[in-house]
């Protein structure tokens, strides 16, 4: 019975864990937060939910997070002009 209760997917009524997008049965999806309840569906009554998509959100100050701007390119680390093994030829 070790790892049989991972796979048992949260049904109405149950408190909700995670933020973010669930789905059930039928495809109806709903964003729930941490401690609300699943709710019932309207035409099936109680049903089982997964979670479809998680809460990411990443602009907590209104900026874009530094890690996701391009940097500008420097020089060119694989081609230093100063390299014993790079080598200028000339073409006649």
């Amino acid at each position: 019975m070790s790892g049989k209760d991972k796979d048992l997917h949260p049904i109405s009524r149950e408190e909700v864990e995670v933020d973010g997008t669930y789905t059930n049965e039928w495809g109806r999806e709903e964003y729930l937060k941490r401690g609300e309840e699943f709710p019932f569906d309207p035409q099936k009554g109680s049903t089982e939910w997964r979670l479809a998509e998680y809460d990411f959100e990443n602009h907590h100050r209104g900026m874009t997070d530094e890690r996701l701007v391009p940097k500008e390119k420097g020089p060119d680390k694989q081609v230093n002009a100063e390299s014993p093994l790079r080598h200028d030829v000339e073409v006649d």
